[in-house]
């Protein structure tokens, strides 16, 4: 049994975890309609088709997503959509109020970012002879996914604020300048260098299905 299988609670209990933060994410998307607040509306309306991915990929594609995935990916949409929120009642998020949420929700974004590039290219690997990817090699690849869908993040947020600021409306996604660009790019890449090192291990059943539904 791994070591995160052991500090994990049991497959119900994850399932269970799983649907509470689903449930809260709802009641964040309403709080954002209560109080008009465009931000929070888009931002937990992003987490919640987030969470949704793992039901879609099993309905549609018969995909089996193992529990842990399942709460990791979660995990990743409803801290996201809670940090925009905060606490209702208090007018400061927690992305201002606690100055390391935004380094957990990058690090932890990336992580699965970097988990579904890592479980595509290893199926893609393993099914086709035309292509080959040598294991010592896969973390590079990761690392380079993660950093380019980290710049294009950014840009998009700079854009948004940009855009935003010549409407005279309110930012969706708020760009604090170039010194926390590079820190979340930062954070990115520890995220990237997480699953680098543990993806064969809790993403190999992942790889597997994918290749096996390339062949099919």
């Amino acid at each position: 049994m791994s070591t995160i299988s052991r500090i994990l609670p049991n497959e119900r209990r994850q399932r269970q975890l799983t649907r509470g933060m689903e449930l809260l994410l709802i009641g964040l998307l309403f709080i954002g309609i209560d109080r008009g607040n465009v931000g929070i509306i888009v931002n937990t309306t992003a987490s919640l088709v987030v969470v949704q991915l793992p039901a879609i990929l099993e309905r549609d594609f018969d995909l089996t997503m193992d529990p842990q995935l399942v709460l990791w990916i979660t995990a990743a949409g409803f801290l996201h959509g809670i940090g925009i929120v905060g606490i209702p009642g208090v007018s400061r998020s927690f992305y201002t109020n606690i100055w390391w949420w935004d380094h957990l929700t990058h690090s932890l974004s990336a992580s699965v970012v970097a988990a579904a590039g890592y479980a595509t290219v290893r199926a893609v690997d393993l099914h086709s002879d035309e292509v080959g990817i040598p294991s010592r090699y896969i973390g590079v690849v990761l690392l380079i996914f993660v950093l380019a869908f980290g710049v294009l993040w950014e840009l998009l947020e700079f854009a948004i604020g940009v855009t935003a600021d010549a409407a005279g409306t309110r930012t969706i996604l708020t760009q604090y300048g170039i010194e926390d660009t590079l820190k979340d790019l930062t954070f990115n890449s520890i995220g990237g260098v997480i699953v680098a090192i543990w993806g064969g291990l809790y993403l190999s059943d992942l790889s597997t299905a994918i290749s096996e539904k390339l062949a099919e």
